[in-house]
């Protein structure tokens, strides 16, 4: 039996996560899932970088959106395109049997038109840089008043990149009665405020050691000026082929 199951899961949820060969949730899926599907309050968890945090909010996100609405009532912020394309492949992945759930991925650095006419044509659930989308906001392309839930993963890389004003813009814009679930490996003072400032006693886990990569990750840095951070980083790739980035 799927262990996943168990969690609460809608068949047609549980359907994909066995055509993915998933078979036996991670902690923090296992103690986030069910409090998710609770549907009655904020969420912080923290926790490492790949201890399957997207699966943690990514599948009760599919199961409670509602596809026979085209109205836009999930919004996922992360820091990066690659994120985004990431958070939306994977929760296609795991919306796979739900007919008429669309998600869209929406970042700078991309084609703002066509963006906005994918928008229009009905989307559920929008993964987004910040920055993107508050350009979508000022142009009226997106409407995030009747947002059910607000996701912030990688919450701490957001405000290291310096998307503290974009994301005050954006929660403002949201409504009150939103859930808000935030994903952080860290909870530096930046992420605390957030959360002080936007969320309702929200519900806290943590797993594992906070401020620490798993065990099988090499991190490995480099200190230089911050105008050669960048030639730094291309020296680094031209010298070694399996080396992306």
């Amino acid at each position: 039996m799927n262990e996943f199951r168990a969690l609460g899961l809608s068949q047609p949820v549980v359907d994909a996560i066995e055509t993915l060969g998933y078979e036996s949730p991670t902690p923090i899926q296992t103690q986030a899932i069910p409090k998710l599907l609770k549907n009655d309050t904020d969420f912080i968890g923290v926790a490492q970088t790949g201890t399957g945090k997207t699966a943690a909010f990514g599948l009760p996100l599919v199961q409670m959106v509602d596809a026979s609405l085209s109205e836009t009532q999930a919004l996922i912020l992360a820091p990066t395109r690659e994120l985004c394309l990431q958070l939306s492949r994977e929760l296609g992945q795991f919306a796979q049997f739900q007919k008429g759930l669309r998600i869209l991925p929406v970042y700078g650095g991309a084609d703002i038109g066509k963006q906005i006419r994918e928008l229009k044509k009905g989307i559920q659930i929008v993964a987004a840089t910040p920055g993107r989308l508050r350009d979508l906001m000022r142009r009226r392309a997106v409407d995030i008043s009747k947002i059910q839930y607000v996701v912030l993963d990688e919450a701490d890389e957001m405000l290291n990149m310096g998307f503290k004003e974009e994301i005050d813009e954006i929660l403002q814009a949201t409504p009150e009665s939103k859930l808000t679930w935030l994903f952080s490996a860290t909870m530096p003072e930046e992420v605390r405020r957030i959360s002080n400032q936007y969320m309702v006693k929200p519900f806290e886990l943590s797993v594992g050691q906070p401020n620490t990569g798993n065990d099988d990750i090499d991190h490995q840095y480099v200190t230089v000026r911050p105008k050669d951070r960048y030639e730094a980083l291309r020296r680094f790739l031209d010298y070694d082929s399996d080396l992306y980035g």
